[in-house]
């Protein structure tokens, strides 16, 4: 039954403070065979410490819930806001789509949709997450529907996006679905 304690300075908000919680229990528990009702984490706030000679009394930033930040910029996506979708991007982003195409602006993938369908939209099933040192990387699952371009409806197509994500920016994107082959076979 692991129990574990963390101390923060003072200032982080509730939902950074739940989200440690959360993350802590499912780190102990997938290295120890341990229920999550054994599994206790405790936050203790300190209201100052000393390191390297320099005193500090509040915290770092929060990183961004990188899910969250997932299906915002999806949703931005779907609604052809490409100068906020943009915001999401870090420098040097690029995108990988079935074939393998690789992008690296949002036009690009635009112009690149544009001769395989009218539209397309998401329904997501779930966001997974892990974590490479300062990269947190999402999956996110579902199926995609919309309009060919001769005006017939699609639905039910699997898919899978890859973020990775850094300080809620994303540096990579990487798309896998069966969007050609359901074509093929209408």
């Amino acid at each position: 039954m692991p129990v574990i304690t963390v101390t923060l300075l003072p200032g982080y908000p509730p939902e950074a403070q739940h989200r440690l919680v959360q993350r802590l229990a499912d780190t102990a528990r997938s290295v120890i065979s341990a229920s999550d009702a054994g599994t206790t984490v405790f936050i203790n706030e300190a209201s100052t410490y000393r390191r390297d000679g320099k005193v500090y009394s509040a915290g770092a930033a929060v990183v961004p819930d990188a899910s969250a930040r997932v299906q915002s910029f999806l949703e931005t996506m779907a609604a052809r806001k490409l100068t906020e979708a943009q915001a999401f991007l870090a420098p040097g982003f690029e995108m990988v789509f079935p074939g393998p195409f690789v992008m690296h602006r949002l036009e690009q993938l635009m112009d690149w949709a544009k001769p395989r369908y009218r539209s397309v939209a998401k329904r997501y099933e779930r966001f997974d997450e892990c974590w490479q040192g300062d990269t947190t990387v999402v999956y996110c699952s579902g199926t995609l529907f919309g309009v060919w371009n001769d005006g017939t409806a699609f639905e039910g197509i699997r898919f899978i996006d890859r973020f990775e994500v850094v300080n809620g920016q994303f540096t990579r994107q990487e798309v896998w679905n069966d969007l050609a082959e359901t074509q093929r076979a209408a």
